[in-house]
């Protein structure tokens, strides 16, 4: 009887070792930390897909351990990629409409963010994806905001100029229009800037002002609040051929997932925005919210700066910026 019970230990055992083995895995790369919130969207989307026990994982490669940070569409485009968690207009070279989903005041908030997510404008960019064999899985922004050596920032005259470093190409068309000067940098060298006196405005994401200990440098933070100008799109993308090559369980499994981690998404780019607000306040950091107005001054600047740069160099840039643009 004993013999029997080991000899169905083993066979079982067998089976276990057979279906770990018989599971596909597909890699997912990204550039953050694993306490990043993108990195956290990932996890979320694999333990799902583990948990929904369809012989699918998804194995994750953070802190650009598999790829550059800027070069991850084309092997995902390529198939030597299954899935990456990508800021799109880091894609902006190879296809210029990109370059939209970084473009000042072109979202206005995260609720808005949420339905330019679900507008005729992402429908088209998710058409230009599918040509290259990509797809989206979860949607996402990210914001940020301003901040300023001896002042606040929250209106165009305000940068007049100011050296300032922005982020993103369409950002630096819009300050240098609004009168500041453009200083190139990564947002890591932000602080080094502002302390000996090279920066004396800096504008990049909410959570890099907060890594990068910004608040130790500054007089006045303007962060993402019911307004804000710098949105970047991220969302976590995959090989669209490698999807449909999934039986319908794993692709079901795959969809649940990525609507509980849109879901977290959103509401965790909205805490991060908050956060970074506590962060600055206790470090005697002055906050300065943007008005409405100041908003739409920008969005002024902007349009004749980085929107019709956009609409005169990109193929069907009008058109696209006009989808974008009528969503309210």
């Amino acid at each position: 009887m004993l013999g029997k019970f080991k000899l169905l230990l083993a066979a079982g055992a067998a089976a276990c070792i057979a279906t770990t083995a018989s599971a596909e895995t597909l890699r997912l790369s990204h550039q953050w930390s694993p306490s990043d919130v993108r990195h956290k969207v990932a996890e979320m989307v694999a333990n799902h897909v583990k948990d929904a026990g369809v012989d699918l994982e998804i194995q994750i490669f953070p802190s650009k351990s598999l790829f550059k940070p800027r070069e991850q569409y084309k092997p995902l485009s390529r198939g030597q990629l299954d899935m990456t968690i990508f800021p799109l207009s880091y894609a902006g070279g190879q296809r210029p409409q990109y370059n939209l989903t970084l473009m000042p005041g072109l979202v206005k908030n995260h609720d808005h963010a949420a339905r330019l997510n679900e507008s005729p404008f992402m429908e088209e960019i998710e058409s230009i994806m599918a040509e290259d064999d990509v797809m989206v899985l979860v949607h996402g922004y990210l914001a940020g905001g301003f901040a300023g050596k001896d002042k606040c920032i929250t209106k165009p005259e305000d940068v007049q100029g100011l050296q300032t470093r922005a982020a993103g190409k369409a950002f630096e068309q819009m300050l240098a229009e609004a009168g500041a000067s453009i200083a190139s940098m990564a947002s890591s060298e932000i602080y080094n800037a502002m302390q000996t006196g090279v920066l004396q405005a800096a504008n990049t994401s909410s959570s890099s002002f907060v890594s990068y200990r910004i608040y130790e440098q500054v007089k006045c933070y303007t962060p993402a609040g019911d307004v804000a100008l710098w949105f970047m799109y991220q969302p976590l993308l995959m090989n669209k051929s490698k999807f449909e090559s999934l039986n319908e369980e794993q692709q079901k499994a795959l969809m649940e997932g990525a609507k509980m981690a849109q879901d977290f998404y959103l509401e965790e780019a909205k805490s991060e925005d908050a956060a970074s607000v506590k962060v600055f306040k206790d470090n005697g950091v002055e906050i300065a919210n943007m008005t409405q107005d100041e908003f739409n001054a920008w969005r002024e600047i902007a349009k004749n700066s980085s929107y019709k740069n956009f609409a005169e160099n990109v193929d069907g840039g009008q058109e696209l910026l006009d989808k974008a643009l009528a969503v309210e």
